[in-house]
């Protein structure tokens, strides 16, 4: 909580701080996304993973009714908490999905608007840990969907380009449980939770360029 509401604050100075210009009419565009991932909703995954970082670089169309479309690549890296395992295990999981990704992107003022959509696409996660290796198991791959429904609020800097809060909730479609990482016991967990789907929650911020930014009619910019 305390690391959303920094980001929120460093976003609201960065809205006072920007240039004045006038409403951008997006159409194709470049994003790339850069925020921390907190593990939600299956026990083990959000006690023993640790988020650390979540990448995503992906292209957009934005047609004129403000329906848009886009594709990239998605990237997050988890760590292992040794001190929540009984014995100590470092290591960690790196997942890469390609996506594409359908929603609607708005300009409501000269400064202010709001990118929301969602990401779906194929992930693929990689465990590696020196309790693996212990076992003769150089990692653990694990294939899945991956689904991201996402919220930009965005902030104008020029009328090629912008900065934003970005917020995700993603879901990886497979279940966490700690023999993936090479810990044998279930550390007390209701063998429920190992059914529950991975999911986590990422805030972070972004930066857009606008490949063919568009000034509004009464607007003072060239084309």
């Amino acid at each position: 909580m305390k690391k959303i509401k920094v980001l929120f604050c460093f976003f609201c100075i960065l809205q006072l701080g920007v240039a004045h210009t006038q409403k951008i009419k997006p159409d194709d565009s470049f994003t790339l996304e850069l925020g921390l991932p907190n593990a939600f909703v299956n026990k083990p995954f959000k006690t023993i993973m640790q988020g650390l970082v979540s990448v995503s670089p992906y292209y957009q169309y934005t047609l004129k009714k403000g329906l848009s479309f886009g594709m990239g690549l998605h990237y997050t890296y988890f760590a292992v908490n040794e001190f929540r395992v009984p014995s100590k295990v470092y290591g960690g999981m790196h997942t890469g999905a390609v996506f594409v990704k359908v929603g609607h992107e708005k300009f409501w003022t000269e400064r202010f608007g709001t990118d929301l959509g969602i990401k779906t696409g194929y992930a693929q996660s990689i465990i590696t840990t020196d309790a693996l290796k212990a076992k003769g198991v150089s990692y653990n791959q694990i294939e899945s969907v991956y689904v991201e429904p996402v919220l930009g609020l965005v902030v104008a800097s020029d009328v090629n380009a912008s900065y934003r809060l970005s917020i995700g909730y993603a879901f990886y479609g497979f279940s966490y449980k700690p023999s993936i990482i090479g810990v044998d016991s279930q550390l007390g967990y209701d063998p429920a939770e190992f059914n529950k789907n991975s999911s986590f929650l990422t805030v972070g911020f972004a930066y857009t360029h606008y490949f063919n930014g568009k000034k509004s009619e009464s607007g003072n910019f060239d084309d």
